[in-house]
């Protein structure tokens, strides 16, 4: 096994994985990001994600993909957006090493800390975060608009032309 920067030859699997997560969060039909959209995303012009992959026998079968976030409180902190081992490999370390190596790129970055969302209802994935005493947030609630809801709110935005 082989955990390495993602490239951009990558993506395809990335987002075949990006789908089994979904999947698994029972989330199917909440991927929506075309291939195209998303190697641009990650390695166009202006490039906003970064990943490593766990690379086994030539074949991407896990990947922990970031952006920096910048918190008015806190400074520059690693964003976790998504972390993944493939179903057939969980319980082989390649978890952990994956996430060792994100903590490693805060820690290199100079980061003020990192942060992610887990499901309440992801018992093995708390209990693995657990492991490394992160803090979990009950306080908080997510909160988003998609692109659909965003272009149907021009009556309420306030003209902002001068």
């Amino acid at each position: 096994m082989v955990i390495r920067v993602a490239e951009k030859k990558d993506c395809k699997r990335l987002l075949e994985l990006i789908q089994e997560l979904a999947e698994y969060e029972k989330a199917p039909n909440e991927v929506t990001v075309t291939l195209e959209e998303f190697e641009e995303a990650g390695f166009g012009r202006s490039a906003v994600w970064k990943a490593f992959v766990a690379e086994i026998d030539g074949i991407v079968q896990g990947f922990a993909l970031y952006y920096i976030r910048y918190s008015t409180w806190k400074g520059c902190r690693l964003y976790l957006e998504d972390f993944l081992v493939t179903e057939q490999f969980r319980g082989r370390g390649i978890g952990k090493r994956l996430f060792d190596r994100i903590v490693q790129e805060a820690r290199e970055k100079d980061f003020n800390g990192m942060s992610w969302q887990v499901l309440d209802w992801n018992e093995p994935a708390i209990n693995f975060y657990k492991k490394y005493n992160a803090s979990f947030d009950p306080e908080w609630l997510n909160a988003s608009l998609t692109k659909e809801q965003i272009a149907n709110l021009t009556h309420l935005l306030t003209d902002q032309t001068i």
